[in-house]
């Protein structure tokens, strides 16, 4: 019934932007907080940016404060994730995820998202 769909991953020169999307289809699409991880080789999966239903609550990792931003559309349909000033680090699998709960509040947690993209892949090296 609810379907994620990540886009816009790619190769990008440090410092350079980005741009990720995700599409979601589905009954109660716009009622769940949506939420950007990111899998880099050799490390656990990581919350990186957390969007509510509502769109007013925003929450963010420490390692992309200031340089990513999260957003959604007025339909609530897409989610997208623009980064900037992109660094090696920030190389990885991006994958979207939605709240298991409706009108959940923002988690950069794995528990509670039930629903998960297949991921995108962002890879920043000169």
């Amino acid at each position: 019934q609810l379907q994620l769909v990540e886009s816009g991953g790619g190769l990008v020169q440090p410092g350079g932007s980005l741009t990720l999307s995700c599409a979601i289809s589905g009954y109660t699409a716009d009622d769940r907080a949506i939420t950007w991880f990111r899998r880099a080789p050799g490390k656990e999966r990581e919350g990186v940016a957390c969007v509510a239903s509502r769109s007013s609550s925003k929450i963010y990792a420490d390692s992309v404060a200031g340089r990513f931003t999260i957003s959604r559309d007025s339909a609530k349909k897409t989610v997208f994730l623009q980064m900037t000033s992109l660094e090696p680090e920030d190389t990885g699998v991006y994958v979207c995820a939605a709240q298991t709960v409706l009108w959940d509040d923002c988690t950069l947690q794995t528990k509670g998202n039930g629903f998960w993209g297949q991921g995108t892949q962002v890879t920043v090296s000169a």
